[in-house]
């Protein structure tokens, strides 16, 4: 049915609008009725969003809009603009069922789904997470020469998260012609918009972005589609964002499960004079010329429709863990890339090097982050790509992590390779739900690989302090269908970066700080993206296995040096999909094993590499495994203080004496 009328930039006259209008209004109506009447009866589970009330928007909103060249980041209450903008009623009443013939197979819940091939991104509960990922695959679309422009959903709850404003700042300052429009129909859940915000209109907010808002009636769909056929007029025009605030209403409560009685009895009475489905039918008749006869033998034909649909979605199988394949990870293609090699490189100049590698062979290749441009970055790791490469491919964004990273990830779905520098490690934090929670399933829920790559100047040494001296290998570690890179010499370096690039997952280059400048060595680098991952030996022996990342790899490697024992020193190198194949069997043929790590003693990776070690090797260990790590406090400022928290070669030394002297 979403072809059956013409889209943007043409407009449908007013006649013919509310027979359109009015049908999938009624569509909407009819299949949120006959889905809580399924969720009572056991059919149906989950959080089931109803948009009673709220149809004249949804609909209004979306026709406009063009399915699978505009991009949508639609939200739980936009049931039917997800069929207005290319999905079907079969496959929506499959959803909420969770059978095998879901979109997303029974995997998501059933208002978290999407089509992110026909540019309608999936859903998420963080709502205002929702937005920077529309922001990216528009902006990526139009650098890829297509006249492409974006809606952005979010409600009056979801206008006060932190992503909101990161959102539409980033869409202005970038000029990306993205319709943000918000849905408030007065309530956040059980929450009034009194407790929300003080300003009259959410839309007075848009000056503060330098674009365009309005404030309509939201519950008259002619009144919604009208206002946005104008916005996007004004996006053509300008190249800028545009802000809608849609008045509407929500006549039930949040979910099925809510009878809503935080609502007046006189609110509502007041809400049921503007119902616009009824309102919608009015005008079908007193504008287009209905008679009652046709508008009932309309919404007979659409009755019928719904029940053929509910009728085969009921006979769908449920799902299977085997089909699709329960994977994580999108796979990785074999092949090669041109070689490469330094005679001579430090860490710092490794990235460096990297970085241009990638953007000299890939025209999708974009670097993003805050003065990476003329100011070359804050480790000046990228020092002259802004002059080779221009602001359309070195870009200094504004300072916000979660909304850079959403961008990167929309980015990836419309033809973008982003590579995002964070300034500090720490600094990720800020982006945890869109890396840790959107990015990093994305090919689980989406089936559609997010090829991006995460640099994380990370560790200490160098008197920062907390704040600017964390690794937190840990915390992304936890978050399936991330990949951790974790290097120590310029050539892994080199090699990290350029195989994280073409990996077509999200992956994370732990760059650490102090080896920028103090490790030397050559790059060899053949092309073979594909050897990349696995883990790395620095030094044979038979005595114990040492297992290091990051400038722990350089301290263990001395504290070796002074104890001048038969060591094995083994850097992991993958951290996530953790292979410790060739350690296992080091530590067999040694029987002792030590792990040193730069992160707090219960916030790194060795305790869950020793668990892993313990499981494979025990028959083989010799003595119990250690850990050399620093306490679990932040890390100090003041040299002496940072030096007594840092594990350093005499406190490795003397753990590998212990060790060797009790066996």
């Amino acid at each position: 049915m979403s072809d059956l009328f013409p889209r943007y930039p043409e407009r449908i006259d007013r006649k013919d609008f509310y027979p359109v209008a009015y049908r999938y209004m009624y569509l909407s109506r009819t299949m949120e009725e006959r889905l809580t009447e399924l969720f009572r009866k056991g059919h149906v589970k989950g959080t089931v969003i109803i948009s009673i009330g709220g149809e004249a928007t949804t609909v209004g909103m979306a026709m406009p809009f063009r399915p699978g060249k505009d991009v949508a980041g639609l939200l739980h209450r936009d049931f039917i603009s997800h069929i207005l903008l290319g999905s079907t009623p079969f496959a929506m009443m499959c959803q909420y069922m969770a059978n095998a013939q879901s979109p997303t197979h029974g995997r998501e819940g059933n208002v978290h789904h999407g089509d992110a091939v026909g540019r309608r991104l999936p859903m998420i509960s963080h709502l205002g997470n929702m937005l920077a990922p529309t922001v990216g695959a528009v902006w990526s679309a139009r650098r890829n020469g297509e006249e492409v422009f974006g809606l952005g959903v979010i409600g009056d709850g979801g206008s006060s998260t932190g992503d909101f404003h990161e959102s539409i700042n980033m869409a202005s300052v970038l000029d990306v012609p993205i319709l943000f429009l918000i849905e408030n129909n007065c309530y956040a859940f059980s929450t009034p918009t009194r407790y929300q915000y003080n300003c009259k209109n959410l839309s007075d907010r848009a000056a503060g972005y330098g674009i365009e808002g309005k404030t309509v009636d939201g519950t008259d769909v002619w009144e919604v589609y009208s206002r946005v056929c104008d916005a996007l007029d004004t996006m053509a025009r300008t190249s800028k964002p545009y802000m809608l605030e849609c008045r509407c209403l929500r006549l039930e409560g949040h979910a099925v499960y809510d009878g809503g009685e935080y609502v007046s009895k006189e609110e509502r009475a007041e809400w049921i004079k503007l119902e616009p489905l009824k309102r919608a039918r009015g005008q079908l008749q007193e504008v287009s010329g209905y008679t009652e006869e046709r508008v009932a033998a309309l919404e007979s034909e659409i009755d019928a429709e719904v029940e053929d649909v509910i009728e085969k979605a009921l006979s769908v199988e449920r799902p299977s863990p085997h089909s699709p394949p329960w994977h994580v990870y999108a796979p990785a293609e074999t092949f090669k890339t041109p070689p490469y090699r330094a005679a001579k490189a430090k860490n710092g100049s490794a990235v460096t090097a990297a970085l241009n590698y990638v953007l000299q062979n890939d025209a999708g290749a974009v670097l993003m982050g805050q003065d990476i441009g003329p100011y070359g970055s804050a480790f000046k790791t990228c020092k002259g790509l802004f002059a080779t490469y221009g602001r359309e491919r070195v870009i200094d964004m504004p300072i916000c992590e979660s909304a850079t990273v959403g961008m990167a990830l929309g980015a990836t779905q419309t033809g973008t390779r982003p590579v995002v520098e964070f300034q500090f490690a720490d600094f990720g934090t800020e982006a945890v739900t869109q890396l840790g929670l959107n990015a990093a399933t994305w090919f689980f829920r989406a089936g559609t690989p997010a090829p991006m790559v995460l640099r994380l100047p990370c560790g200490g040494g160098i008197t920062l302090g907390a704040f600017h001296s964390g690794e937190y290998d840990g915390l992304w570690s936890r978050f399936p269908g991330l990949k951790l890179f974790y290097p120590a010499t310029p050539q892994e370096t080199f090699e990290a970066l350029v195989a994280a690039y073409y990996d077509p997952n999200p992956c994370l280059v732990f760059e650490h700080k102090l080896l920028y400048w103090s490790t030397d060595g050559a790059i060899e680098f053949d092309g073979d993206v594909s050897s990349v991952p696995r883990p790395r030996r620095y030094r044979e022996g038979d005595q114990l296995t040492i297992i290091a990342t990051g400038a722990m790899v350089r301290e263990s490697l001395a504290a070796v040096e002074t104890q001048e024992c038969l060591a094995e020193v083994w850097n992991p190198y993958i951290l996530k999909p953790l292979e410790l194949g060739p350690i296992l069997d080091s530590v067999k043929r040694t029987g002792r094993v030590l792990v040193v790590q730069e992160s707090g003693y219960t916030s790194g990776l060795g305790n869950h590499i020793i668990a892993e070690i313990i499981q494979q090797c025990f028959g083989a260990l010799k003595c119990r495994p250690r850990l050399v790590s620093p306490p679990d406090v932040p890390v100090p400022f003041a040299r002496e203080l940072e030096s007594h928290y840092l594990p350093g070669r005499k406190k490795i030394g003397d753990v590998i004496r212990s060790m060797l002297e009790a066996s």
